[in-house]
C-alpha cells in the first residue's frame, strides 16, 4: 500500500488495524450509549421519578473523567491490545448487570460503572499512531474517532426497535444484553486480531507510571494547574445530584465528595512529584525535551470541541421542539442531523490537518465553529426551519472537523505517551460537556450558544501558541539506543 494514499477497502496490515479497532470503539460508545434512546421503557417499567432519570444521565458521564486518564496510563503501560479487550470485556458484564436491574439503585451503580467504557476511545488513539505515519495519521485517527462515535447514534436508531422485535414491557432488558452479547464475543475477536505494533516495531513505554511525564519546572506546575478543571468537574456533578439540586446525594455524601477530591488531587500531585521530581536536580537533555503547553492547548481546543458536541447533542431536540413547536419525533429528526456530521466531518478534519498543516488546519476550524455558534444564537421562530437545520449541520461539520483536527496532534507530541496524551484531551472534552451544560441549566439556548462560540473565541487565541510539530521526536530504545521518529 502506498504511505501518500489510505486504501480504506483493504482488510490487511494497518488498515486492519483500522477497521478492526474503529469498531470496537463504535462498540464502546453504543455500550456506553444504549440506554439513552430506552429511557422511556425503563422508566415505565422500574417506575422512576423524572429525577431519577436525569440522575442516570449524569452518572452515564461522571466516571468517564478519571477513567480516561487512568485508561490512557494503563494503555501506555500494557498496550492497546490488551486494554482495549479487557475494557470491552469487562463493560459486557456490567452492561448484562445494567439490563437486570430491579431497581434504581442497582441501574445507577451499573450505569455510573459503565461510565468507564466511555474511555475506550483513548485506547484505539494510540493503536492508530503506532500503525499509521505521520502523514497519514490524522486522516487515520479522524475515521477512527468519527466512525467509531457513530456507535452513539447507532444505539439511538437500532434499539428501540431492537426491544420492539423482542416484545413485551421489559424487550428494552434484551435490547441491552445484546449490545452486551455483541461487545463480550468482539473482545475476544479483538484479542485475536489486534497487534499493537507492526512487525518489527518497538512499543515505546513511559519510565514510571502514576502521571504524566513532564521535561522542564516550569511544565511541572502548568501541568498541576491543567489537573485542577478536572476535578473541577466532578465536584460539579457531586453538586448536581446533592441536595440543592436533584437531591439524590445528601448534604454528609456530597461534602464528602469535595473532600474526597481535593484528597485526590493532593495524591495525584505526589505522584506527579514522584514522577518528576528528577528535573529539579537534574535538566532533561534537549534531545528528549517536548513541550507541555502542546497538551494543554489540545485540551482546551478538544473542551470546546467536543465538549460543545455533548452538550449541543443533549440540548438541541428539545430547543428544536420549543422554537419551532414541533413534536418529539420531528424535533429529534431533525437535530440528529448534528450527530450524523461525524461520519464525514471528523475524516475531513484529520485529512485537512495531514494536508495543510496542524496549526492551519486547527486555527480554520476552531474560527469556524466560533462562526456556527454566533449564527446557532441568533435562531428564531421566525426562521425557516430548513435554514436553521442547515445552520446547525454547518456548525456541526466545525466541531466535529476540529476534534479530527486534535486528535491528528495528539500522536506526535510524545510516542510513549500517546494515551495519556489522549486521555487527558479526551478528560477535557467532558470537562467541557459539564461546564456548558452547568452554563444551560442557568440561561436561554440563546445565550449558551454564545458562551459556546466566546470559549472558542478564547481558544483560538490560545491555538496561535502551538508549535506546528516538525522533524523528528526522540524515543529509547529497550536496549538504550535513540530511535528518531518522523512526525512531519
Amino acid at each position: 500500500m502506498s504511505e501518500s494514499k489510505l486504501s480504506l477497502f483493504s482488510f490487511s496490515g494497518k488498515t486492519r488495524t483500522l477497521h478492526i479497532t474503529w469498531f470496537a470503539f463504535f462498540l464502546s460508545f453504543m455500550v456506553w450509549f444504549n440506554h439513552a434512546p430506552l429511557l422511556a421503557s425503563i422508566q415505565q417499567t422500574l417506575g422512576l421519578t423524572a429525577q431519577e432519570v436525569k440522575a442516570l444521565l449524569i452518572l452515564n458521564v461522571a466516571l468517564t473523567i478519571p477513567a480516561r486518564i487512568i485508561i490512557g496510563m494503563l494503555v501506555d503501560k500494557l498496550g492497546p491490545r490488551i486494554v482495549y479487550s479487557a475494557l470491552l470485556f469487562i463493560s459486557s458484564f456490567i452492561c448484562f448487570a445494567f439490563a437486570m436491574a430491579d431497581s434504581f439503585e442497582a441501574l445507577a451503580i451499573s450505569r455510573f460503572l459503565l461510565g468507564f467504557v466511555g474511555a475506550g476511545f483513548v485506547i484505539g488513539i494510540r493503536m492508530i499512531g503506532e500503525w499509521f505515519p505521520a502523514r497519514q495519521v490524522g486522516l487515520a485517527e479522524g475515521i477512527y474517532g468519527g466512525w467509531g462515535n457513530f456507535g452513539s447514534a447507532a444505539a439511538a436508531l437500532s434499539l428501540p426497535t431492537i426491544a420492539l422485535l423482542y416484545g413485551g414491557d421489559e424487550g428494552w432488558r434484551y435490547a441491552i444484553a445484546s449490545t452486551g452479547v455483541i461487545t463480550l464475543v468482539y473482545s475476544i475477536i479483538y484479542y485475536r486480531l489486534a497487534r499493537n505494533t507492526p512487525k518489527g516495531s518497538t512499543y515505546f513505554k513511559p519510565k514510571k507510571t502514576g502521571a504524566m511525564e513532564v521535561t522542564s519546572k516550569g511544565d511541572f506546575f502548568f501541568y498541576l494547574l491543567m489537573n485542577i478543571p478536572m476535578y473541577a468537574a466532578l465536584a460539579v456533578l457531586a453538586w448536581k445530584l446533592g441536595p440543592t439540586n436533584l437531591g439524590m446525594l445528601d448534604e454528609a455524601v456530597t461534602y464528602s465528595i469535595y473532600v474526597g477530591l481535593i484528597l485526590l488531587y493532593g495524591y495525584q500531585t505526589l505522584q506527579v512529584w514522584r514522577i518528576n521530581g528528577h528535573i529539579f536536580i537534574r535538566p532533561v537533555p534537549e534531545i528528549h525535551r517536548y513541550r507541555f503547553k502542546q497538551v494543554a492547548i489540545l485540551d482546551v481546543a478538544y473542551l470546546v470541541t467536543f465538549g460543545s458536541e455533548l452538550a449541543v447533542v443533549s440540548m438541541l431536540p428539545l430547543f428544536f421542539k420549543e422554537t419551532f413547536d414541533l413534536s418529539l419525533v420531528q424535533a429529534g429528526l431533525l437535530a440528529s442531523g448534528y450527530a450524523f456530521m461525524n461520519l464525514l466531518a471528523r475524516p475531513t478534519g484529520g485529512l485537512f490537518s495531514d494536508r495543510f498543516g496542524r496549526k492551519k488546519s486547527l486555527t480554520i476550524l476552531i474560527g469556524g465553529l466560533a462562526v456556527g455558534y454566533l449564527v446557532l444564537s441568533s435562531i428564531t421562530p421566525e426562521w425557516p426551519i430548513a435554514l436553521a437545520v442547515l445552520a446547525t449541520m454547518a456548525c456541526s461539520f466545525f466541531v466535529q472537523a476540529g476534534e479530527g483536527a486534535v486528535f491528528a496532534i495528539v500522536p506526535l507530541v510524545k510516542r510513549r505517551m500517546t494515551g495519556q496524551v489522549a486521555g487527558m484531551a479526551g478528560a477535557y472534552g467532558n470537562v467541557g460537556a459539564v461546564l456548558f451544560l452547568t452554563v444551560f441549566s442557568f440561561v436561554t439556548p440563546q445565550l449558551f450558544f454564545l458562551v459556546i462560540a466566546g470559549a472558542a473565541i478564547v481558544t483560538l487565541g490560545a491555538v496561535q501558541f502551538l508549535d506546528e510539530p516538525e522533524g523528528q521526536t526522540a524515543e529509547v530504545m529497550p536496549d538504550g539506543t535513540v530511535q528518531m521518529i518522523d512526525v512531519s
